[in-house]
This record gives structure tokens, sequence and C-alpha cells, in this order.
């Protein structure tokens, strides 16, 4: 196959001639950057058409539909970073920055905030962030397998931004000197809840792991197992949004903290646009994806 490379005004870069028809995506991408006409691979975008779709790196000049001679789009995506990075910088801080603030540094408080005692709620809510974040990260090394394999820079400051200004605000209210605590049946009550639906994530965390053999980008449709907490698949799209909007719903009862409320909001938001993008890319891609049975448009009860 020949294939011309050109700009997304039209303009040549270079010519591949005598390409088996096997040839992927990925392999004209990496010729690109070994004639030095473009980024390296993972910089690179190629569609058949200048609106087109951008084309996966596993696909096949054959499979794509080119037709020898015609042209592949190349685009430039800017400055990237790995997915795996973004998630251990955004995942990290707010770690750091809450057991910073858990130790009641003068800055914010006051040279004697320290010494004050601290309420147990304070306590378990320092676990129960840490266990999250931790999971987070644990779950980024060990767990999490990404269809693609980086991101815009960008996406790292803002990332950052939103998860290390939260914790901070967060954090700040609710080891403040002068935070009243909630009553005990509240905090042990919803802090079970919150246990309960971290190990919910993490059970459908796994389940997607397995769903996609290490090194594939292979997709399957995600139906429950023999865990009882992923059943959750029979009314929704996506439950690992579901339970974690959960998880901070109940961390917000737990501390009575209105910074805490507005992170689950905000979480459910931008969630909510993931699941509905999610689900139709499910639709479109499973032709037998089931129907899910709750018609509430919430990211809990997402449905076709």
């Amino acid at each position: 196959m020949e294939v011309q490379v050109v700009s997304r005004n039209g303009k040549p870069i270079l010519k591949l001639d005598s390409l088996p028809a096997t040839t992927t995506v990925q392999d004209v991408k990496a010729k690109i950057h070994s004639a030095k006409k473009g980024p390296y691979p993972g910089r690179q975008m190629l569609r058949l058409d200048v609106k087109g779709k951008a084309l996966k790196d596993e696909d096949t000049l054959a499979s794509t539909g080119f037709k020898s001679g015609s042209n592949l789009y190349l685009k430039d995506l800017g400055p990237q970073v790995g997915w795996s990075t973004v998630f251990l910088c955004e995942y990290a801080g707010p770690l750091l920055v809450y057991f910073w603030t858990y130790t009641r540094p003068w800055i914010f408080y006051g040279a004697d905030a320290a010494t004050k005692p601290y309420a147990p709620v304070v306590h378990i809510a320092a676990a129960c962030w840490s266990i999250h974040y931790a999971k987070r990260l644990l779950e980024t090394i060990f767990v999490h397998r990404f269809s693609h394999a980086t991101m815009p820079l960008m996406n790292l400051f803002k990332n950052c931004s939103y998860y290390w200004g939260f914790a901070g605000y967060i954090a700040y209210h609710v080891n403040h000197p002068l935070y009243t605590a909630p009553c005990c049946s509240q905090v042990y009550g919803s802090a079970a809840l919150f246990i309960l639906f971290e190990l919910g994530n993490l059970s459908i965390h796994l389940l997607f792991r397995d769903l996609r053999p290490e090194g594939s980008k292979v997709r399957q449709i995600p139906l429950p197992n023999s865990n009882p907490l992923t059943l959750l698949f029979n009314y929704v799209s996506c439950p690992n949004y579901t339970y974690e909007f959960y998880a901070w719903a109940a961390f917000t009862v737990m501390t009575q903290c209105l910074p805490a409320g507005l992170f689950a909001i905000a979480g459910l938001a931008q969630m909510s646009i993931w699941a509905l993008g999610k689900h139709r890319q499910y639709k479109k891609e499973f032709p037998k994806y089931p129907k899910k049975s709750n018609c509430n448009h919430s990211i809990s009860f997402i449905n076709s």
C-alpha cells in the first residue's frame, strides 16, 4: 500500500511506499517519527479525514478501510504525559496535603493549635482519607490497565489542582480546632458505609482489570461476577463511579463538613458526564449490550 501522510491543511509530510495491508497505525506512526517528519508516536494522531475520528494504534490499514494512495492526516497532540504518572501525582498530593493539615500547622491555626484536643471523628476521617487515596495509588500501580498510554500534559496540572485544592479545603475545616463533631452513631455508621463503598469501588476495578488481558486493549461487556458487590452492573453502566460518589457522600455525613459535600457534588457532576459517555460507547460498540433497568438519570442509575 502507498500512504501519503499530510498535515491538517493538506500539506504533504511523508510518502510511504509498499506497506503491507497488515501494517498497523502504530507502525505508521513509528515510521513517521523515524523519518524525522513528526513527533514521537504517543504525540501523534492519525485520521482518514481531516475532521474524522482518530485511528486506534492497533488498527491495521486494511481494517480502517484505507485505500492505497490515499491520505492520512497527521495531528500533533502537543506535549504528553503518562496516565500512570498523572494518577500517581493527583492521588499522592491529597495524602500529603491532608496529613500536613492534620498536624494543625501554625501557619493555618496558630502556634498552640496542635496542643488542643482532637475529636475522635477527626482521626477517623484521616484514616478514611488515607484508605481512599492509598487504595487509588495501589490500584494505579497494580490494577489499572490503561487503553491509552498518554494524555495532554496540561491534564496533569488541571487534575492536581482539583484534587490537591479540595484536599486542602476539606482538611482545613475537618482538622480545625473549632470543628464541631457530629454524634457518635452518625460517625461510626457513616464510616462503616464508607468502607463498604470503597470495597465496592475496588471490586469493580478488579473486574475491569480481569476483562482486559495484560498488554492488550481488548474491550468486553462488563457483567457481574461472583462478588456480590459487582451486582450493581445489572443496574448501571459505571458502578465504580456510583460507589465513588456514595463513598464521598458517606464521608460528608460522617464529618458533617460542607467542603466535603461540595467535593462529592463536583465529583458527581464530572463522573455523570464520563458515565453517560461510556454508556453510549458500550451501546455503540456492543449491539447486545444489556439494557439497564432503572430510568433515573443520576450517576447511580444510568440506563439506556
